[in-house]
């Protein structure tokens, strides 16, 4: 018997199945996903099978994803996503979908682009290793930085584009060469773009796994004019070893006359000035021009040159007529601003002091760290101010940078630089692996901590140059001690709108359990005087640890305090909604004094610049399609003449021209025009020949769109930078040019929670839940009508419609419909579904008979 419940409780723990049960009196909960009547152990991909008509979704990827509950317990968590957007650009003219693939590839002899993450595969960064004791984790073991302590607003995927001159144009190509970086969060898009030679330039965007691990880069330049030629390189240290990992994307490097070749040699060389250092031949194609490969074990002189910006690599070709390109290695170029908020919460021993810490750094090219700290509300004397390692052990500190010379009590400040950064720590340092430190006399470890972080470029006119201001409890009235503290940077542009930026640490999770769930916090500004709160306005509400975002129409009492500086910037939370911690904010502004016709003016002063010359000098303009735009043009673009594009402010806003409902029982759609036009009844003679738009030179001048408008057309405003208002139609009265705007008339609604189901809609709807279910009494009266029901939605007898799934939207070769029966003891509900056929005069032949094949009832 003690043999039989070893082996059964082995068996258990080998395959996670639960019929053994039925000859093992012992139950083992294992952690495992369920799906669709089946079960996914931890870790687990599968595509899902829906069963009959649908099948399996080849284009959709499951993921048995690993997650930890409050207590510890490890759970499995289902998630789901539609990859055929992931699916790489095939390089052949007729590419196939075969038979159980989801996205299409090349027939056997043809060259099928390879997809590049998996050249970053064999990167050490990515390979998992177990850890015997938390105590004993190094800075290479990042499971600290685990997802659970990134909230769903934080998480991001990264692409990357390498832009060069065209080359298969008749036009010269030009040398230019720069480098775009891409991140998607759950509701923005960042990107930062650095270049070499600002000339006409462009390339693909793609998902790439190596920009998680980077954390040196080079742009690689060609020194021939008009070559179209560049490259980048994305390289990052091995965790444990003085091995650096590269990847490169090269463009125009292989010549037309080279791509009849399978493969094309190149050298790889890192250099030291004029004296090469390491070398690599490889061969590349002209579909696959990426090349990845690891050079290993770098010597103390090589590192050193790479912590200073010394090193250079360089790709050239090995054929009769070779071409090369090169650029220097530095740490990772960007946009983005490296920050830190010292907390009490995020302390080594966490307390709650209402005290903060804001620190913001820059990584120069010779690997220079400039750094600027400030320091409030400290319990008491600040002895220590240190850029440290994660602790290998609890009680021991690894100090790697001393700022404690550079900062003065009196203000609370310290300012200087860090000339002598090694490679090892530049890497650790845009990993997000290092930590500022703040120890005082009564908490000798560290009374305020932060980690040292990358904060995206978000294109806000924010001074990130500046401090920011320091956020603590201490500041709020009365003060709260608070484990959280924070900083924002704040600004008022020309058009007195207020750019901001919070970003928020040391929230305790034990006191807002909702951290990773439900809203973290309110951000408000306001007046000091507690005694008013007229000139109090909600900034936003945030999720994760940042928000950010831009005020308009903002008072000019706010404005006079912002300028005087009795203005503050608070975060509230649910455990002390009155202010978790608060900021005084001043930010010299001259709106007081300016008239709202001022301020208008400002904002279309750019309108009247027209000389071309001119717009190249101005900071305002957008560079688009080969040409410049003033601030607050409107201009149709080459690509797409069913679009309106606007500049503003050096941003370039494109908005697809939405047409109105016609009414009207004859309509034209003219070949110059987006949208279909009313046409007037002519008797048979007339209508012999259709009418010409342009038989009437009359019309009306908008001045929203700047454009031109056909007597009797109708269209919705163009206002810019909102695009095209739904909630307004506009009119051409005839002859007499006059145009005339409504506002549309949205229809009564019987809901008492009408939705805008999208933001730009002009109406709102009832909601699917506000249509009450039908009771089983009420589909059984002999004068109702019968239905089915299909998800949320109930359907009447003989109706038919394409079903909805997720992640893949309607199923259009899927047609269901409702079939009710009627006996004398009970009504039947049948729902049948359908799959595409062949044969079209088949399908319609179908529909009619009641007893169809491959259907299956819910």
């Amino acid at each position: 018997r003690i043999l039989f419940l070893s082996f059964c409780l082995t068996t258990l723990w080998e395959y996670a199945v639960f019929h053994f049960a039925e000859n093992c009196p012992v139950h083992i909960p294992l952690s495992r996903c369920s799906f669709g009547g089946r079960f996914y152990s931890l870790e687990d991909t599968w595509h899902p099978d829906l069963g009959e008509p649908f099948g399996v979704m080849h284009c959709v990827k499951c993921y048995c994803e690993t997650q930890r509950g409050r207590k510890g317990k490890v759970l499995g968590k289902v998630s789901c996503k539609n990859v055929k957007r992931d699916c790489p650009e095939p390089s052949c003219d007729a590419p196939v979908l075969l038979p159980g693939q989801c996205c299409k590839t090349c027939p056997k002899g043809d060259v099928d682009r390879k997809q590049v993450e998996a050249m970053f595969d064999g990167f050490e960064y990515f390979q998992e290793k177990e850890k015997e004791d938390d105590l004993h984790k190094t800075y290479n073991d990042r499971s600290y930085l685990s997802s659970e302590d990134i909230s769903p607003g934080e998480s991001r995927t990264d692409f990357v584009a390498v832009l060069t001159g065209v080359t298969d144009s008749w036009l010269p190509s030009s040398s230019g060469v720069a480098r775009a970086r891409f991140s998607l969060t759950r509701t923005s898009l960042t990107f930062s773009i650095t270049y070499q030679r600002r000339e006409v330039i462009e390339g693909k965007i793609i998902k790439h796994r190596a920009l998680f691990a980077e954390t040196f880069s080079s742009t690689l330049t060609s020194e021939e004019e008009h070559s179209g030629m560049g490259g980048i390189a994305m390289l990052t240290l091995s965790d444990t070893e003085n091995n650096l990992h590269f990847v490169l994307i090269l463009q125009g490097l292989i010549q037309h006359r080279e791509r009849d070749s399978p493969l094309v040699p190149i050298q790889v060389r890192l250099q030291y000035r004029q004296h090469v250092l390491r070398e690599i031949h490889a061969n590349v194609t002209a579909y696959d021009t990426d090349f990845a490969e690891v050079l290993t074990d770098l010597n103390s002189r090589e590192l050193f040159w790479l912590s200073r910006g010394q090193l250079v690599i360089t790709v050239e070709t090995e054929v009769q007529d070779p071409r090369h390109i090169s650029g220097f290695i530095t740490g990772r170029k960007s946009c983005d601003t490296i920050q830190s908020v010292m907390s009490s919460g995020d302390a080594l021993t966490p307390g709650k002091t209402g005290g903060v810490g804001s620190a913001f750094f820059h990584l120069h090219d010779n690997g220079t760290l400039d750094y600027q700290v400030q320091l409030v509300g400290a319990s008491s004397e600040v002895m220590g101010l240190t850029i440290e390692l994660k602790p290998r052990r609890r009680s021991k500190r690894s100090v790697l940078y001393d700022l404690t010379p550079e900062f003065d009590r009196p203000s609370g400040r310290a300012a200087g630089s860090w000339s002598r950064v090694e490679a090892r720590h530049i890497h650790m340092l845009l990993q997000n692996e290092l930590f500022i430190n703040v120890a005082t006399a009564h908490s000798q470890e560290g009374e305020l901590r932060g980690q040292i972080k990358g904060l995206l470029y978000s294109g806000l006119e924010a001074p990130r140059h500046e401090i920011p201001v320091p956020l603590a409890g201490q500041f709020v009235a009365p003060p709260v001690l608070t484990s959280a503290g924070g900083h924002a940077w704040v600004s008022v542009d020309e058009r007195c709108h207020l750019h901001y930026e919070i970003v928020v640490a040391g929230l305790s999770k034990a006191d807002d359990l909702t951290v990773n769930a439900h809203l973290h916090g309110l951000a408000e500004i306001g007046e000091l005087d507690e005694r008013s709160t007229n000139h109090k306005r909600l900034l936003t509400g945030f999720y994760g640890s940042q928000a950010q975002g831009v005020l308009k129409d903002i008072s000019v009492e706010l404005l006079r305090h912002l300028d005087r500086g009795t203005a503050f910037i608070q975060v509230s939370t649910k455990v002390n909604t009155r202010g978790e911690i608060r900021g005084r904010v001043h930010v010299p502004n001259n709106c007081e004094f300016r008239t709202k016709g001022e301020v208008e003016l400002a904002e279309f002063d750019d309108l009247f610049v027209r000389d071309p010359e001119e717009l190249k000098k101005d900071p305002h303009t957008c560079f688009f399609e080969t040409q410049h735009h003033a601030h607050g043009s409107l201009w149709t673009p080459n690509y797409n003449h069913c679009f309106t594009c606007s500049c503003q402010k050096r941003t370039v806003i494109c908005d697809p021209v939405i047409c109105p409902v016609l009414t009207c029982s004859r309509t034209i759609q003219p070949d110059d025009k987006c949208c279909p036009m009313c046409v007037e009844r002519k008797n048979p003679k007339e209508m012999k020949t259709p009418e010409r738009l342009d038989e009437h030179p009359e019309g009306c001048y908008f001045e929203g769109d700047q454009k031109m408008h056909a007597p009797g057309s109708t269209w919705h405003p163009f206002v810019p930078p909102f695009g095209y208002i739904k909630c307004a139609l506009c009119t051409c009265k005839g002859a007499t040019g006059e145009v005339h705007c409504e506002k549309v008339m949205c229809p009564g609604l019987t809901c008492s929670r009408p939705v805008r189901r999208s933001p730009s809609d002009c109406c709102k709807e009832c909601p699917e839940e506000d249509n009450p279910p039908l009771e089983h009494a009420d589909m059984m009266q002999a004068d109702g009508t019968s239905h089915c029901k299909f998800g949320k939605n109930f359907y009447q007898n003989s109706d038919n419609w394409h079903p909805r799934v997720p992640l893949m939207g309607e199923m259009k070769c899927i047609t269901c419909w409702c079939d009710v029966s009627i006996t004398e003891s009970q009504i039947e509900f049948i729902l049948d579904c359908l799959s595409c056929l062949d044969s079209k005069e088949e399908e319609e032949e179908l529909m009619k008979v009641p007893e169809k094949k491959n259907s299956w009832r819910h």
